[in-house]
């Protein structure tokens, strides 16, 4: 006879999606930040190790807020830091701080954006390489990625919590 009682690892536990989710969220972060940097590295068909900095810097240049020490430094740092910081949400290694910055960076970026639209700046936003226009689009896809990267933020401090209350 055959038993109709269903055993509790036949299905996903209600406890393993909260980490799914993190897990499929800071890794969707990751790649985005690693293709923003690989698109200021590489365009043209080649990569510009040595000078991509000179393109980058017009499009930071473009939103006149920094003066052009900074907007050369940032050119320079920026897509480095978005490699890196892209490979940090990838691992989970640190999740909480990784997740605190990509949103810290994200608010920046989108500030910056606002303001260059509130000003009305017709200008390549250097989100996604140099040919992308700064629009109602990309302040929408940086909005996204903001709520995305806070809900990862807030993921991970949760089940931080969740595992030491657990465990004590």
């Amino acid at each position: 006879m055959a038993s109709s009682t269903i055993t509790a690892d036949a299905y996903v536990r209600p406890s393993a999606w909260p980490r799914a989710l993190l897990f499929l969220g800071r890794v969707a972060l990751g790649l985005i930040f690693l293709i923003a940097a690989y698109t200021k590295l590489h365009f043209n068909g080649s990569w510009h190790f040595g000078d991509y900095h000179f393109f980058f810097a017009m499009a930071i240049d473009s939103y006149k807020m920094l003066p052009t020490t900074v907007v050369e430094w940032m050119a320079r740092i920026l897509p480095w830091f978005e490699l890196a910081l892209g490979a940090w949400l990838i691992s989970g290694v640190g999740l909480r701080w990784s997740g605190l910055l990509t949103s810290a960076l994200l608010l920046v970026f989108i500030g910056a954006m606002t303001r260059a639209k509130i000003m009305g700046l017709e200008i390549n936003c250097g989100c996604f390489g140099n040919n992308e226009k700064l629009g109602a689009v990309t302040l929408i896809r940086d909005g996204s990625l903001l709520v995305l990267s806070l809900a990862v933020t807030i993921g991970a401090f949760l089940v931080k919590k969740r595992a030491n209350t657990v465990s004590s």
